[in-house]
């Protein structure tokens, strides 16, 4: 690398550090676990200019990055989730670690939980990709709808549209999975 680029990736680690951590820390549970991330999204950012890769708004690429990881952090380790489900003209609310929680630890339950993690994580694979990432961004990552309309430029209500529509296709998508259990 020459030292324009150790300059500039310098110059960025210690203007976004902070911030980027923060944002981070807000999003999952353990200060550490925000550490390591913040730790992965700078190693990728040097990572990328060392493969001379060109990043046209550095700090929205940082953010995008620190989302992705956080998300894949929460896929990692499968977390608590809900969908409200509509139970008899009802709505009610759908733990998904309750479900998974009946299963002893034996081999057997081991494997039908990850079947279960595994139908849930197929299901909202298949959302439509700005359903999907409104739907993660809410329920995995805990963000605000006012902080994605901040990050993203269109309106709480646009958002708060797209999350109903993703939850009436997992709702669907998931249903006989909530029935057989």
């Amino acid at each position: 690398m020459t030292d324009q680029q150790n300059t500039e990736i310098e110059r960025t680690v210690r203007t976004e550090r902070g911030r980027l951590f923060n944002f981070i820390r807000k999003r999952v549970r353990h200060e550490d676990d925000a550490e390591d991330i913040l730790q992965d999204v700078l190693w990728q950012f040097i990572e990328a200019y060392r493969r001379l890769e060109t990043i046209e708004r550095v700090t929205s690429w940082l953010y995008q990055v620190a989302r992705n990881k956080i998300a894949d952090s929460y896929r990692k380790k499968k977390p608590e989730a809900s969908l409200q489900t509509a139970k008899g003209g009802e709505s009610t609310e759908v733990d998904f670690e309750d479900i998974l929680s009946d299963f002893s630890e034996g081999p057997e339950e081991l494997v039908i939980r990850d079947a279960i993690w595994n139908e849930i994580e197929v299901a909202v694979d298949e959302l439509p990709p700005s359903q999907r990432e409104v739907f993660i961004w809410h329920e995995f990552e805990g963000m605000s709808f006012r902080e994605m309309s901040e990050l993203t430029g269109e309106t709480e209500n646009a958002l708060r549209l797209r999350k109903h529509y993703a939850m009436r296709l997992l709702r669907t998508r998931l249903e006989s999975l909530y029935n057989e259990t």
